[in-house]
Formats: structure tokens, sequence, C-alpha cells
């Protein structure tokens, strides 16, 4: 007898992991054009919405580890997009400001996203679906962050 739900065309998150590894190779000429990585390029789109976030605020909207976006901010800092203070309120909270160098690749990341949209779309997909498609995943990301905080 086989193990159906042991095959890899079974599986849901295999398809989301290989599309989410796609999707981020279809950013990268776009990106490597800014001299960022994708990771940093979330990190600037946080920003950019709401400038001088501290650490844990963005590590929130990011679902990153402090350890994780650390040495990412520590990165960018060393390449002058953004800087980093402690809180003169509460010295456990650093402030992180984008610098003019960050503000401005706003301008060049402007068409990004409706350039990765026309690859996406086809006549098969169309706008609708992919809409769909991001508010169900957001849903999903919601029950998962959900699930893990009852697990700790």
């Amino acid at each position: 007898m086989e193990d159906v739900q042991l095959k890899l065309s079974s599986q849901v998150c295999f398809p989301i992991y290989s599309a989410s590894r796609l999707i981020t190779k279809a950013y990268r000429p776009y990106l490597e054009e800014m001299g960022i990585t994708y990771p940093q390029y979330l990190v600037l789109m946080v920003l950019w919405e709401n400038d001088g976030l501290t650490v844990n605020q963005i590590t929130e909207k990011l679902l990153l580890n402090t350890n994780t976006l650390s040495p990412l901010l520590k990165r960018m800092e060393k390449m002058e997009l953004l800087h980093r203070n402690r809180s003169s309120e509460d010295e456990r909270s650093v402030i992180v400001h984008l610098t003019e160098k960050g503000k401005n690749l706003k301008a060049q990341a402007r068409p990004i996203p409706e350039n990765l949209i026309k690859i996406l779309l086809t006549e098969n997909i169309n706008l609708s679906d992919v809409i769909q498609l991001k508010d169900m995943l957001n849903e999903w990301i919601r029950i998962l962050t959900e699930n893990d905080k009852n697990l700790k």
C-alpha cells in the first residue's frame, strides 16, 4: 500500500515553497540593479511605509526572529540605507530610520510590483486570482502564527 500523504505531489507546502523561491528569483534582476537582496527589500518596504520602527516592530511585520533581522540591519547600516539608535525612552529598544539613500531607493523600487504581476498574469490567471491567493495565504499566515503562539 502506497503512502499517498508522503508523496511530494500530495504536499501543500511544496508548491508554496517552490513558488516563493521562483518569485524571489524573479525579483533578483530588479534588486541587483538597486544593490540589495530580497530580505533587504522587505525591510525597506516596511520602513518606506512607516519609518522609525523598533527592531521588534520590524520583526513582527516580517515574521522574523531578532537574531535573523539584526545582522541584516547591520549590513544595511553599513550600506548607508538606514541607521539604528537606542530609544531615549527605553534603552532596550532600538529604533530604525531610513537614511536619504534608503529613502531614495523607493523611487527605483516603485515599478517592481507591477513588473512582477505582469509575469504572473496569464490567460489562465487573472489579477483577481492573484489577489484571492494573496488573501488566502495571509489567512494561513494568521492561522499559523496563532498556532505558533499557542505552542510556546
